[in-house]
C-alpha cells in the first residue's frame, strides 16, 4: 500500500514537470525584440525658417537670405520677428547675390565675387540718400569723401574712411558716392569685421539693387531696402543669415563664419 502510495506521487510529479516543460517559454529560443532606435523628429515643413536653424544670432529680429544653391545669383530675402518664443515673416523680397555664387565665409577669397554664407551682426547702415522714416540704426550719410578701403596693405582694411589714408590706395579702395544707385541706402554686414583677415574680402553690404548680380553682396529693391531700414531696431540686436537651401551651405546648418553646426560642435570637442 504504501509503495503504491509512493509510485503514484511520483508520476504525478513527473507529469507536471513535464507539462511545465512544454508550455514554459524558451528564453533562449524566444529572445524579447530590441526596440529600433529613436529616430530624431524632423520639424514640419511648414515651421519658419528661422525655427529650423541652427543659429539666429541670439537677437529677436533676423534676415534670413537665402539661395537655392552655391551657384545661384538670385534667392529671397525675408525679414523676421521673434514674438512669444516663435518667429513671424514681416515681409519678403527678391534678392541677388554675387555673381560668383555663395561660398562659406570662412573659406571665402577677395576678388571672387561671392557672396559670403554665415551669420553676422549688421554694425551700422548707410546712404546717399536720406534715411527712411521711422529708422533706428545709426546711420551714415555717403559724401565725396566716403570711401570703403580693401587694401589689404592699409591699416584701414574693412572700413569706411572719410578721406582716403596714404597707406589705402585708391585702385583698391571704392568710392561710395560713385554707387548712386546701389549705395542709395543699405545696411553694412559684418563680414571679416571685427578681426578683418587680409584677403578674405571686404565691404560687404545689404544694399539696392543695380543692374544684375553683385560683387559679393546681398541686394534688394529700393523698396524692400527702406521698409527693412524702417523695421531694424538694434536694441533688438538683428542678424543676417546668408546661406543656402541645402548642401554644406545650407542656412539651416551655417553657424557664424561659415562653419556648419557639425563642424563648430566638433571643433569645440577637439
Amino acid at each position: 500500500m504504501r509503495l503504491s502510495l509512493v509510485l503514484a506521487a511520483t508520476l504525478l510529479t513527473t507529469a507536471a514537470l513535464t507539462a511545465t516543460a512544454v508550455t514554459a517559454p524558451d528564453a533562449r529560443a524566444s529572445p524579447a525584440p530590441r526596440r529600433a532606435p529613436s529616430q530624431p523628429s524632423l520639424p514640419p515643413a511648414d515651421t519658419p525658417l528661422p525655427e529650423r536653424m541652427a543659429d539666429t544670432g541670439g537677437g529677436d529680429q533676423l534676415i534670413t537670405a537665402e539661395a537655392p544653391a552655391t551657384t545661384s545669383t538670385t534667392g529671397t530675402v525675408t525679414w523676421w520677428d521673434r514674438r512669444e518664443g516663435h518667429w513671424v515673416a514681416a515681409g519678403s523680397a527678391k534678392a541677388r547675390f554675387g555673381a560668383g555664387g555663395l561660398v562659406a565665409g570662412r573659406k571665402r577669397e577677395q576678388g571672387t565675387s561671392t557672396t559670403p554664407a554665415g551669420v553676422y551682426a549688421m554694425p551700422y547702415a548707410f546712404g546717399i540718400e536720406r534715411a527712411p522714416a521711422g529708422t533706428l540704426y545709426g546711420y551714415r550719410p555717403v559724401t565725396d569723401d566716403s570711401w570703403w578701403c580693401q587694401d589689404n596693405d592699409s591699416v584701414s582694411y574693412n572700413r569706411w574712411v572719410e578721406g582716403l589714408p596714404d597707406d589705402c590706395r585708391a585702385s583698391r579702395a571704392e568710392h561710395m558716392a560713385d554707387y548712386g544707385q546701389q549705395y542709395a541706402r543699405g545696411l553694412v554686414i559684418g563680414f571679416n569685421y571685427d578681426r578683418p583677415v587680409r584677403g578674405r574680402g571686404a565691404g560687404i553690404f545689404l544694399h539696392v539693387n543695380g543692374k544684375g548680380a553683385t560683387a559679393g553682396c546681398v541686394s534688394v529693391p529700393a523698396g524692400t531696402m527702406s521698409a527693412i531700414l524702417s523695421w531694424a531696431d538694434p536694441v533688438r540686436a538683428p542678424h543676417i543669415a546668408i546661406g543656402t537651401a541645402t548642401g554644406p551651405t545650407a542656412i539651416t546648418d551655417i553657424v557664424g563664419d561659415g562653419h556648419t553646426a557639425r563642424q563648430r560642435a566638433a571643433r569645440k570637442a577637439s
